[in-house]
């Protein structure tokens, strides 16, 4: 078996030593590899027929060049048979399963869920009196921590900024647009950037980086100066999935007490509350022997209870397997958030979770859409237009573009360019 996180590589160790105590004919080596070179065997073993582990346990990005052609020449078995027997339909949440299954025909276990919520500094929030409940809309949330942008005289601080979002930040903007009902690809990978709803997203954050109001600021993710940024309160908010509950936790211990989580602000009224970031998978290789026994494993890891209770104590991730849901340990109050049950908070958003696709063009697709992000800061900073209205038209412009772009490399492999899109302007992007 392969994986690239270490965390889960710790996790596994002692569930594939019970598993080789009761197995001694046939034991699992767990092997724990870098993604690049992980994906690099992996896809060399697909395409050329030389063996790779058995077990595969890879993410998303890392998998999605699996699926570039028909459903004969994936690299993972098939388990969609073994899935219903078994029925792991009905236990496991079922976005989950979206970014495995290609065709309908499922090829992965999942291992995540992965909603995302803001983490934001309740220290400053609640020092100023501002109470979060009050905010259901993006449009609420700019209206209500607007004042912590002011200093005591009244003037426009420079210091501080109220959402982490920049142009260059291309994994917010999936999380912005899938929250917002649209996204990278639809449901048969092909790629949909020239969507309403992904122009909405862009216009809109234009205005807030560019815009009067100016209430965006880059704190670099995973960077050690965008953490120290964090600290000093250069952002109110930032987008957190589960497991960067456990990131912060580890490389910003001065938030402890300091932050907490409220779901992301809705796009409208009564809409969806949450998205998506992050997810990884466990598939057997379709040329492994002992399917059988390779399905008793895999089932033996991402369906165990230790696994879930470990997932969360030691990794803050919540199990995508819902009968684990009511286990109290999600309601154990943390006191990193101020005493919140972050678990819970997860879970209570997990059916707003959005469906997402993964596909061999989601990595072009979301280079074009960080692209055309970052032409619409250019166009807002040269004509002074920065508006989200104003934008619109611009943002809509400049995504058909980018959508025309990704087509033309979509059109090489036939196997993608005689599938029908659900195209808003009704032929194939």
């Amino acid at each position: 078996m392969w994986t690239f996180a270490r965390l889960h590589h710790e996790m596994y160790v002692p569930l594939t030593n019970d598993w080789n105590r009761d197995h001694p004919d046939q034991p699992i080596v767990l092997s724990l590899l870098g993604i690049q070179a992980m994906e690099q065997r992996l896809l060399s073993s697909f395409m050329s027929g030389v063996p790779s582990a058995e077990l595969l346990e890879v993410e998303r990005a890392m998998s999605a060049r699996a699926f570039a052609g028909p459903l004969e020449s994936v690299g993972f078995t098939d388990i969609t048979s073994l899935v219903e027997r078994d029925g792991l339909r009905e236990r496991i949440h079922p976005a989950a399963f979206k970014p495995w299954t290609m065709q309908g025909r499922i090829f992965g276990i999942p291992h995540d869920l992965h909603p995302v919520m803001l983490g934001y500094r309740a220290d400053i929030v609640e020092a100023a009196g501002i109470d979060v409940a009050q905010i259901e809309t993006w449009d609420d949330f700019v209206r209500v921590l607007s004042p912590l942008l002011l200093d005591a005289s009244g003037k426009r601080r420079t210091d501080r900024h109220l959402l982490n979002l920049w142009e260059t930040h291309d994994t917010s903007f999936e999380i912005l647009t899938l929250q917002a009902g649209g996204g990278l690809v639809d449901s048969g990978g092909v790629p949909m950037l020239d969507h309403p709803a992904n122009a909405r997203v862009l216009a809109q954050a234009i205005d807030w980086i560019r815009g009067s109001e100016g209430i965006a600021g880059d704190a670099p993710y995973f960077n050690a100066s965008g953490n120290q940024l964090l600290i000093d309160g250069f952002v109110i908010a930032s987008f957190v999935p589960d497991w960067m509950c456990n990131v912060w936790r580890k490389e910003m211990p001065q938030l402890s007490g300091k932050v907490k989580l409220m779901p992301l602000p809705a796009w409208d009224a009564g809409g969806r509350r949450t998205s998506v970031w992050g997810g990884s998978m466990l598939g057997i290789a379709r040329t492994a022997d002992h399917q059988d026994r390779l399905w008793e494993m895999a089932k033996h890891l991402y369906l165990s209870r230790d696994v879930a209770t470990k997932l969360y104590k030691e990794g803050d991730i919540v199990s995508p397997v819902r009968e684990y849901w009511t286990d109290p340990m999600y309601d154990q109050p943390d006191p990193f958030f101020r005493g919140q049950a972050p678990g819970r908070t997860y879970i209570n958003l997990a059916d707003q979770v959005p469906d997402r696709f993964n596909s061999p063009f989601a990595q072009l697709a979301n280079v074009r859409m960080q692209a055309a992000a970052s032409q619409l800061s250019a166009y807002a900073i040269k004509s002074g237009i920065t508006a989200r209205e104003q934008l619109l038209p611009k943002a809509q412009e400049l995504l058909v573009e980018a959508q025309r772009d990704v087509m033309q490399h979509v059109r090489r492999n036939r196997f993608y360019s005689e599938r029908e899109s659900v195209s808003t302007s009704g032929d194939l992007r």
